[in-house]
Formats: structure tokens, sequence, C-alpha cells
């Protein structure tokens, strides 16, 4: 009896468990099926084709990122086997997609390395005086003195093959000049400054990449010589705008003058150094650093006059509208002028995007093709991976086409939620009064968002009306258009007035929104790896339309929100040339000790610190004298900064870290040393105190050789001279043979970005 009931029992569990199991593959299946269909609407939709550019972004930021410069004889025979193998399998579907993502991710690589091989000059080892001669390429004045781009012709006391092609020059006096003047001068040249934080920007790379092989600044009198060649066309072309840029700002300045002028002339001409920084820091305290670039929504609003403006003009004649393609017409004369306003703003990379967005779009129109946004941005995307891929790592990239990207999305779900209320419309269900109320409304939009050029508008007009941009953009816009074409009459003053009213109030606005609380958090650096889970769910987000893939974002979300909190922080910070030093204090502030510590690295360290004081307002000069410098760490610690050789005896003794960018002596009894043989391997370093000892975080890989980053020469011995024919102090300044030691205190380029 009791076994039969146990009997009965056991089948009952063992039927419950099957029921589970039963339901559990179901739902299984179900769930299985409901992905498919989402799979089979994203491909009817075309959407995976917009994970391209992804891919190959990827692989131009592997290429960028490597330690060594990956090997092309494998790159390239992955890139087409993996093209060969998609077209092998195109009847797979999923097979297909992968090989077509590894196709774009090596296409990528080989982009950047083409990038690389195109780009490639001199870059100075090491700090130098020396006579330069060349043409001024590009001019920027300041309120005091000029920073300059010199292309260089020849360069006495270095070798042909060690001579930069371009050099970035800063003098205190205004010059007499503009591009296009060859000028000689003698210069102290400093290599591109390193990253001064490890992950922080490399500003050696963007100087690359813009052949800059040298900043610094003038030395004495710059003389104007009568050029011994004559320039290319392009560069020609290039500093003829610069002039023309230069000659509006100054017109501008001269009427508005003040910040005003500034903020006018920066949106206007793109020549952003008339500022100071004062306006700098609340522009961006205010959160307006993006209104006062040249941006994607300026380049969106000057095609869009020109092309409306264009056909408006040519669709006064009967005859030119009954005979011949005028859209056509207007969409090529929108095409040059947002050429031509890239060029003459110069050429940042939001207004590239944003130019190449333009072109395909209004290369729709010349085609009679029709347009997608989205499919547009693709596009514009991989135009820059394959002409700039380096942009890939400038915030300007990143933000300019996530927003974008944004919008469309928001755009594309209007449009869907349009057209489902345009079918609920016109329902023969519904009575006709109701339908032939709504119909010409829904038929005016769907004509206007027809059209690739009209959705980019519009697109454009529902970002600037979310954002204080929107008065400048329908302002500034055109009132720098028309200001600009009655410049050369002399009639433009009383436009520039006007618009300097509007900055006014801007400026105002800054002020008051700075000042607000919460108007400014700062968040400590987080986990480089959390920028890429971050920008896989916004991809996630607006890539694909369907709510079964959006899901994705939600784990990648998750995962990049713990990376944001995982950054890992530091107690010391040295720059890479060991001349300045960031040391977390007893009060737990970091607190910046030098010799001449730069600004631009000193707010690198306190932002990374979550820290929004200025730079200037950290560096403590009491702690410095002409040896060294000292500081107390938060743990007690003693942290010595030795400047001069002399200090060593005292310093290695009584401090228990001793930094310094001379070669420590061999018996120093410091528990830790940190000396320029130290952070020739090294580049920037930090240090964390740890219950388990000191972690260190090096902004130089252990066995990094790229071209912006080349692996230190090995030496023998300490006192090896740095060049043939070359004398070498202990500092490494070189001198070029007849030209006497110098150390300029101006202030020289120090690797802020432009």
């Amino acid at each position: 009896m009791l076994q039969g009931a146990g009997t009965a029992t056991a089948d009952r569990g063992g039927a419950g468990t099957s029921g589970v199991a039963r339901r559990l593959a179901a739902s299984l299946t179900a769930f299985r099926r409901h992905v498919e269909r989402a799979a089979e609407t994203e491909v009817a939709l075309r959407r995976p084709f917009l994970w391209l550019p992804v891919a190959a972004g990827a692989g131009a930021i592997a290429y960028l990122t490597a330690e060594r410069d990956p090997s092309l004889w494998l790159v390239l025979p992955a890139a087409l086997a993996c093209g060969w193998l998609a077209w092998r399998t195109r009847e797979h579907r999923a097979v297909f997609f992968a090989f077509c993502a590894l196709c774009a991710f090596f296409a990528g690589e080989l982009s950047a390395a083409w990038r690389t091989a195109r780009v490639a000059a001199p870059v100075i080892e090491r700090t130098t005086i020396a006579t330069v001669e060349g043409f001024v390429e590009q001019m920027d004045f300041r309120r005091k003195g000029a920073r300059f781009v010199l292309a260089v012709h020849k360069a006495e006391g270095l070798a042909p093959d060690a001579t930069p092609a371009r050099v970035r020059l800063t003098t205190r006096r205004t010059p007499p000049f503009e591009a296009g003047t060859y000028v000689r001068l003698k210069a102290r040249l400093l290599p591109p400054a390193r990253a001064s934080l490890p992950g922080g920007y490399d500003f050696a790379r963007d100087a690359y990449f813009a052949r800059l092989g040298a900043v610094g600044n003038t030395l004495g009198k710059i003389e104007s010589l009568t050029a011994p060649v004559a320039p290319s066309l392009e560069l020609e072309a290039l500093m003829a705008l610069d002039r023309g840029r230069n000659a509006l700002s100054r017109r501008i300045d001269s009427v508005i003058g003040g910040e005003s002028g500034a903020i006018l002339v920066s949106m206007v001409t793109g020549k952003r150094d008339l500022m100071s920084g004062e306006a700098n820091e609340v522009i961006r305290e205010a959160g307006l650093s993006n209104m006062i670039a040249i941006s994607g929504q300026q380049m969106t609003l000057v095609a869009a006059i020109c092309f409306v403006g264009l056909r408006r003009i040519l669709a006064l004649s009967p005859t030119l509208v009954l005979r011949y393609p005028i859209k056509k017409w207007a969409a090529f004369g929108a095409v040059f002028l947002a050429i031509f306003y890239d060029l003459s703003t110069g050429s940042s990379v939001s207004t590239d995007r944003a130019m190449f967005m333009t072109l395909i779009l209004l290369g729709a129109v010349l085609l009679d093709r029709q347009a997608l946004s989205m499919r547009n941005l693709a596009l514009a995307a991989l135009a820059v991976i394959v002409t700039e891929p380096e942009a890939l790592f400038g915030a300007s990239f990143q933000l300019s086409f996530a927003a974008v990207a944004a919008l469309v999305a928001v755009y594309e779900a209007r449009l869907d939620a349009m057209a489902r209320e345009r079918e609920q419309l016109y329902r023969p269900t519904l009575r006709d009064g109701i339908r032939e109320k709504h119909r010409p409304r829904v038929d005016a939009f769907m004509r206007l968002t027809r059209n690739g050029f009209g959705a980019m508008v519009l697109t454009t007009l529902c970002a600037t009306a979310a954002t204080a941009s929107f008065v400048v953009g329908f302002l500034v816009v055109p009132g720098s258009l028309l200001g600009a074409l009655l410049s050369p009459l002399g009639l433009d003053a009383w436009i520039w007035s006007g618009l300097g009213l509007v900055m006014d109030g801007i400026m105002t606005a800054a002020r008051v929104a700075g000042h607000l609380p919460g108007a400014t958090l700062h968040l400590p650096a987080f986990a480089p790896w959390a920028i890429v889970f971050l920008s896989l769910a916004v991809l996630s987000v607006v890539l694909w339309r369907t709510w079964t893939f959006r899901a994705m974002a939600i784990p990648f979300a998750l995962v990049g929100f713990v990376g944001v909190t995982a950054g890992q922080a530091f107690d010391v910070a040295i720059a890479p040339t060991g001349e300045a030093v960031a040391l977390r204090g007893p009060d737990g502030k970091l607190t910046v000790i030098g010799s001449r510590p730069s600004l631009f690295a000193a707010e690198q360290w306190l932002r990374a610190d979550a820290d929004g004081r200025a730079g200037r307002e950290a560096v403590r000069k009491a702690a410095c004298d002409e040896t060294g410098c000292i500081g107390e760490l938060q743990n007690g610690r003693i942290l010595a900064l030795v400047l001069d050789k002399a200090a060593f005896a005292e310093d290695c003794v009584r401090a228990d870290i001793v930094v310094t960018p001379r070669f420590a002596p061999i018996g120093c009894a410091a528990s830790l040393v940190i000396d320029r043989d130290t952070l020739r391997q090294t580049g920037a370093l930090t240090l964390a105190f740890t219950e388990k000892g000191i972690t260190q975080r090096t902004a130089r890989g252990p066995n990094e050789d790229r071209p912006w980053s080349k692996a230190p020469k090995p030496r023998w011995g300490r006192s090896a001279p740095l060049s043939e024919g070359s004398d070498a102090d202990d500092e490494g300044i070189v001198t070029a043979p007849g030209l006497e030691h110098a150390r300029d205190r101006a202030d020289a380029d120090d690797g802020a970005p432009p």
C-alpha cells in the first residue's frame, strides 16, 4: 500500500517536472521565433548595413592603439579573404553578416595604415634651438602675440630627413605679416607633448596626423624674405583662405570688440584665439561650448539657405522651371558652397562630418535617388574613417555623430508614428469629414520628409528647437553670410552690431546658467573600456529598429556604468617630462608642484580627479626653490621633485619618493626613484597607494613603438652624446652648431589642442 502511494507520488512529480520542461521549451521556442521575426524586420529595413562603419571604426581604433604597427601582410589578405568568404556564403545570412563585419574591421585597419603612411613626416626627438625658414601657412592672432603654423622649407642644423614638415610656434609680439609670407626665424622647438595622464589626451598623436613635427616659440626677430620657391597650389589656396578668415575676424572684432566680438569671431570664422580664458571657462561651465564652435548645424543651415534660396530665384523664370532641372542646379550650387564653407572655417571634424552628410544628401537629389538619413549618416562616418580615422578619438566626432544619430532615430520613430496615424486617418471606416480635415496636413508633412534634404533640415530644426543654439542657428548663420557678402562693400557694420547684441545676451545667460546649482557635474576618470560598452549601448538603441534588438543596449549600458565607477584613482601624477608632479596632500586635494608646470596638464589631472578648480589654483609655488620642490603626501610620505643635480645629496636621503627630469645617481637611497630613464620608457605615470603597495599606471606600453610614440633608443651609459656634431647638456637641450644655447621663458606651446 505504501509502496503504491510512493509510486503514484513519483509519477505525479515526474509529470510535473516534464510539464515545467515543456513550458520552458515552449517559451524558448516562442522567444526564438520572436527573435527571428525581429531579425527579418531588421534585414528588411537594411539595418545591418549601418553596423559596417562601426566595424570599420573598430578596426581603425585597433590599429591606432596597438603597441606596434600591425603587419599589413596579414591584414590585407585577411580583408580580401573575408570579403571573398562573405560573397561565397551570402545564402547563409548569419555567416554572411559575420564575414562582412570582419572584412569591414580589417578594411578599417588598412584605412588607418594608409592614413598613417600618407602623413608620415619627421618629428624632432628633443628640445632644439634652430633657425628655420618657410611659408606661414596659418596665422591665429591673439590679444597679445599670435600663434602660427610654419610650412618648413629648410632648417639650419637639422638634417633634411630630420626636418619637420610643419611646426607650430607662438610669439609674444603681434607679427606684421599674414599667412603666405616667407619668413626666417630662430625658434626653440620642442617635441609635441605626450599625454599628461595614462589614457588621457595625446597631443603627440594628433600632431603626427597634422604633420606637426615640433611646437615651441620664437626667439628674437622674425625676418620676411623673398621666397626661394613658389608654394604649391594647395598651399597657396589654404593661405589665401586663412588671410580671408583673419580679415573677416578683424572686421568683426573692430565693430563689436570684447568677449562678444571674440565669440562671434569663433562662430563665424573658427578663430578662437581671441577668446580669453575666462570667457572659455564661462562658456564651458554653462555647457555651451558646442554652440560657439563651427558645427554641423551651421553647415546644414548654410547649405539649406543656398539650396532653397537659389531654387526660389531660379523659379522666378517660367522658362527655367518648365525646361530645366532647377532643383538639381540648386543642389549643385549648395554642394560647392558646403565645400567652400568647410574649407573657409578650418575644416574641423564636426564640419567635415556635416559636409560629408550634406554632400551625400545633395548627391541623392542630383541622382534622383531617395535618401535615408541614417544610411547617409553611416556613409558620412565611413567617409571620415577613410579620410581621417584618427578623428575617432576626438570628442568632436563622438559627440557629433552620437547626437545626430539620436536625432535621426527620433525622426525615424516620428515617421513611423505618422505613417500609423495616416493609416488610421485613411481607413474607409472613418468619416469623410475627419479624413478630409487631416489629409492636407499629413500630406504636407510626408512631402517634406520624403525628400532627403528636407529630412536633414527638419532634423536640424528638431535639434535646434530644444537647445540654446536655436537663436544662434537662425540669427547668426544667415546674418554671418549676409555680413560676409557686404563686408567688401563696407556695409556690414550694422549686421555685426546686431549680432553683437545677441552675443551679449548669450554671455549673460551663460554666466547665470554657470552659477546655478548643479550647473556643472565633475566626474572622476572612468575605466577606458567603459566608453566601448556605453557606445555599443547607444548604437544598439539608434541603429536597430525593433525593440527586441534594442534591448541589447541594457547589458551594454550596465557594464558601461560599472566601468564609469571603476576608474582607477591616483595619489601622484607625473608629467612625461618629469618637470611637474601632482600629489594628493594631507587635505585630500591634488597639489601641483614644478619649476614651470603646464596649466593644461594641471587641468587634465584635476579633471581626472573630479576637481573643478582651474589649473593655476592647484599650483603651489611656495613648495619650490631653484633646486626642486618638496611635497607631503596624504599618507605622510615625502615626495621630492629634483630639478638641479645639487639637490640629490639631500633629497635622496630625506624623501621617500624622488622624481626628476634628470638622471638620478645610482646610489639614491629613496624607496622609489623615477628619473629621465624611467620616464622615457613609461611616459606619464600615476601612483596609487594601497594596502598591497604602490600601483603604477603608465601612458606608454612596455613594447610600444609607433610613429607618434617612438621606442626609446638604447644608450650606452648616461653621458653618451645625443647626436653627432651637436652638444648636449644634462637637460637634453640640443644646440645646433653655430647657435648659442638659450632657454626662452616665453610661453611655449604646451600641447593643448587648438
